[in-house]
């Protein structure tokens, strides 16, 4: 499934690729009057953007990775899984805590591993439950804006990388036409042309990744905030007193007591 989802963002990738040199494909005519029009192909279009549509190029497969990526990872049901969510309502009717987070951690989600740090803290009281799901809930929106925060890179970066590439095209130009004279003008304007080929391809990638950003960015909070709700529904009227001090989960406890207190019971120091 991940090898079809790669192929599919490839093929997306390279289509928007060719839609922007296409859109840049226009008929051209030659410099005498009655001239036939020449029509550039593809290849060629993409030849005059020079050096640089290398990298526009990986940038483009990148944003669209990205963009539907994001897309799944950000989703309702992929954050909070209805079917998780009814299991681990059932485990809580039932006062099957262990169980419930059993099930969380054989079944890894956004939800899962919230709600499993919240059941593992249960015996700690109220306030360390709430604790733990703040930062539980921080680590998950950590790891969804780590990489939506790409897209934000990628919306910088193309126009940047255009840029560079018309520069150093309209440099070339520039050299030729003072080693050759300036005898045809439209040498200049036709130089010029071809290098903001560059500069369009960047901008037609920098476009869709600034508003995937976006839009990925408020779907994540969204997310975010209905694991928040269903938490607090699960955990409303939760008899704190009557599991203070239970160990629910499977992590190895490290504190112990302190090993001068047993030193200090036995030690006859304490005697006048």
């Amino acid at each position: 499934m991940k090898f079809k989802y790669a192929y599919l963002l490839t093929l997306l990738a390279a289509s928007l690729f060719c839609a922007v040199a296409s859109l840049q494909a226009a008929p051209e005519t030659a410099g005498k009057p009655g001239a036939p029009s020449h029509t550039k192909t593809l290849g060629e279009k993409i030849a005059e953007g020079g050096w640089v549509m290398v990298p526009i190029a990986f940038c483009s497969v990148a944003t669209l990775y990205l963009i539907g990526d994001g897309w799944i990872k950000t989703g309702a049901k992929k954050m909070v899984p209805p079917d998780q969510v009814s299991a681990v309502k059932d485990y809580f009717r039932q006062g099957d805590y262990v169980g419930a987070y059993d099930y969380c951690r054989a079944n890894p989600s956004p939800f899962n591993n919230v709600c499993g740090v919240a059941v593992s803290l249960l015996g700690e009281g109220k306030e360390a439950v709430e604790e733990g799901l703040v930062g539980e809930l921080a680590k998950e929106n950590s790891q969804l804006n780590t990489q939506i925060s790409y897209l934000s890179v990628m919306g910088v970066c193309t126009p940047m990388i255009g840029l560079l590439g018309t520069v150093t095209g309209m440099i070339k130009a520039f050299a030729t036409l003072g080693s050759s004279g300036i005898g045809d003008p439209s040498k200049l304007s036709e130089a010029i042309g071809e290098v903001l080929v560059a500069t369009a391809s960047g901008l037609f990638i920098a476009i869709p990744a600034f508003f995937g950003y976006y839009v990925l960015r408020n779907r994540s909070i969204k997310s975010i905030h209905a694991i928040q709700d269903k938490m607090a529904g699960l955990l409303r009227k939760m008899p704190y007193d009557q599991l203070a001090g239970a160990n629910i989960g499977t992590e190895e406890l490290y504190a112990g007591t302190p090993n001068w207190i047993g030193q200090e019971a036995s030690s006859p120091t304490g005697q006048q």
